[in-house]
């Protein structure tokens, strides 16, 4: 069951109240300074599972993509590249290019974060309980890599009535 949060101002909801979990990243990057494409020309499948050592996922990922993927890290509102974005296509994990969400399940929440009211299928997405920074949410990830995405409430539009509030720096987008 997901949890309402009563008197949170939504910003808030889906955001961190601080930068990404554990120590601060410090040095040169190893990985790449812009994001690459992980979607293939097939989907996985649903139970396809994608599991990698700490230092392949910061050679995969940009540094603004690990700290929000693999450290549970959350950009700015209104920051992120697909915030705003309005095209039809496909939205797909950034780290390991499974496919999560459609244009079509996308609405215009007033928080700063791409919202959509249900992923692109069953198994596509898992969630957890978050009770980080003295709030309880919804966690939601990348069912295939285990990649952090954003959060998900109990105010969005029917017909769900969901609010999946994910990062843009998670989500690679693809129009079609």
């Amino acid at each position: 069951m997901i949890q309402v949060l009563l008197a949170t101002p939504l910003g808030l909801a889906c955001s961190s109240a601080s930068n990404a979990q554990g120590p601060a990243i410090t040095g040169p990057w190893p990985g790449p300074s812009t994001p690459t494409s992980h979607v293939g020309e097939t989907p996985p499948p649903i139970d396809d599972r994608l599991v990698l050592d700490d230092q392949a996922w910061r050679q995969r990922l940009t540094r603004g993509q690990y700290d929000v993927l693999r450290r549970q890290g959350t950009e700015p509102a209104f920051t992120g590249h697909l915030w705003d974005e309005h095209r039809a296509g496909t939205y797909f994990c950034a780290g390991c290019g499974n496919p999560l969400f459609r244009s079509r399940e996308k609405f215009e929440s007033g928080t700063g974060w791409p919202s959509f009211f249900r992923p692109i299928e069953p198994g596509r997405v898992a969630e957890t309980r978050d009770s980080s920074h003295g709030m309880v949410r919804v966690e939601v990830h990348c069912a295939r890599c285990e990649g952090h995405l954003g959060h998900v409430f109990d105010d969005g539009p029917p017909p769900t009535g969901l609010r999946y509030c994910m990062n843009s720096v998670s989500l690679e987008f693809r129009p079609g």
